[in-house]
């Protein structure tokens, strides 16, 4: 292994951050990391047409949210093009490359005939040893790479073992276009050879790639980096990943509330394991990473285990740190504007104080937001049908009584509002849960929150009193 490990981590911003590329990111940096390199954040927008400062900004921003920060600058690939070109030129004056002045139409033919006859090699080599006296003027040359057409290309992959591709079957790939830019694959191989990259760790889509890009290498006399190419993920029912799977930005798993380091832990468990264990702090993941225990196969996207991971992750997290997500998370989900607005000392106190109970059962910050509901809701409160339905007029007789009864406990909390409610069931010779139920719904709207003693001791005397008050009728 080299002195220093470099790795990269290179998306194209033509759209947010997929969870492919949050994953492929994280096994760079946990690669960097527990070699004590670097990970660089090169963003290769020359796709001009469809790069966008949005995308940009998401990737960014996706990384921050994901807690995966690079070495250095950002590096754009579109400002390295001049140096990408000297590269093309300095091939092209060893006689490693070569001016092509085929036309659009010809190139058409050659593809079209190449794959009637089944052949993967799709251009025919027409300019390769014509003289370049005989171009037509009005055709503005490609510069190709004078590729080997006997042998092979060989790549020993780190996940994939080694791969062999005949070059007989290799096109004499394009370096530069016609209108002087350089192509993706000259320009991968210049930016990672200059960065000083000592591991390419991207998925196997690239794996076709890595054998063009060995040929730019060993023209050029420059040593190739360990290659690794890792599987992709795919749905649960083992086709590609769409929207309906998971394939969704990480911006938007942040909004359904996943916490940063559940979704970092679940995908570093996504192609990779160690042993049987599930759950990795970030300590243990860089020291357990390695790349020989990458498999092959592709990885299937589970929501409902993300979902569990993230609920493990929400209950071992500390109270203070969940009131922070709860209020951050406002900012990434649509309609929640209002209750941002309601965030105070008050609420953010008994927010606080309700975690221990609220954080029991919620799996995502946005479960989290809605058991949290009755700490902010307005009064008089909203009822939801089924707390409407409970609330009888014999029920609403009850909450007056219950509001009498708590109004007589001096010191309020948990256990002195406890001790009242089961002393006023035994007193009127009902259970407790005829007894909570009702007041449930009159505290909180609906049937459905944390344990009602919890209830009371967030929601405090005054605020207490005065919602049973609105519910209750003497």
């Amino acid at each position: 292994m080299p002195d220093s490990v470099v790795t990269r981590f290179a998306p194209s911003p033509t759209g947010f951050l997929h969870i492919g590329g949050a994953r492929t990111a994280l096994f760079n940096w946990l690669y960097a990391k527990k070699h004590g390199g670097k990970m660089l954040l090169r963003i290769e927008d020359t796709d001009r047409e469809r790069s966008t400062e949005a995308a940009i900004a998401a990737i960014l921003d996706g990384l921050r949210w994901l807690e995966l920060g690079w070495d250095g600058e950002v590096i754009y690939q579109f400002a390295r093009a001049a140096r990408h070109r000297e590269v093309a030129e300095q091939l092209l004056a060893d006689g490693k490359a070569y001016r092509c002045y085929a036309t659009a139409e010809e190139l058409a033919a050659m593809r079209e005939k190449a794959r009637a006859e089944g052949r993967t090699r799709l251009y025919d080599g027409m300019w390769r040893d014509r003289d370049p006296a005989t171009a037509p003027s009005d055709v503005k040359p490609t510069i190709r790479l004078r590729a080997p057409q006997t042998g092979e290309t060989v790549i020993e992959d780190q996940v994939q073992g080694r791969v062999v591709w005949q070059n007989e079957n290799l096109d004499d790939l394009v370096l530069l276009r016609g209108d002087g830019n350089p192509t993706y694959m000259l320009a991968v191989v210049v930016d990672d050879h200059d960065m000083g990259v000592t591991h390419v760790i991207r998925g196997d889509d690239h794996l076709i790639n890595a054998a063009r890009q060995k040929q730019i290498y060993d023209a050029m006399g420059w040593a190739l980096p360990s290659m690794s190419h890792i599987p992709l993920i795919h749905g649960p029912d083992g086709s590609k990943l769409s929207k309906r799977h998971g394939a969704l930005g990480v911006d938007a798993y942040r909004a359904m509330g996943y916490l940063p380091a559940a979704l970092r832990n679940y995908l570093v468990r996504l192609g990779w394991s160690h042993g049987d264990q599930e759950i990795f702090s970030t300590e243990e993941m860089i020291a357990a990473f390695d790349l020989a225990s990458v498999g092959r196969a592709a990885a299937r996207f589970d929501f409902a285990k993300l979902e569990n991971l993230n609920g493990h992750y929400i209950r071992h997290t500390d109270d203070q740190s969940l009131v922070k997500m709860f209020e951050d998370v406002l900012d990434h989900v649509p309609g929640r504007n209002e209750l941002k607005a309601k965030l105070n000392d008050t609420t953010r106190a008994q927010l606080l104080k309700a975690m221990p109970a609220l954080k029991e059962r919620a799996k995502t910050l946005i479960e989290l937001i809605d058991a949290a509901h009755f700490i902010f809701a307005d009064r008089p409160l909203e009822l939801d049908p089924k707390a409407q339905a409970l609330l009888t007029q014999e029920n609403r007789k009850l909450i007056g009584q219950l509001h009498s009864a708590l109004e007589k406990v001096e010191t309020w909390s948990g256990t002195a509002t406890e001790a009242a409610l089961r002393a006023f069931a035994e007193e009127n010779s009902l259970k407790l849960g005829a007894v909570a139920q009702p007041l449930r719904a009159a505290l909180t709207g609906r049937t459905t929150s944390p344990g009602i003693f919890e209830v009371l001791d967030v929601l405090g005397r005054q605020e207490t009193l005065g919602r049973l008050d609105d519910q209750s009728t003497t």
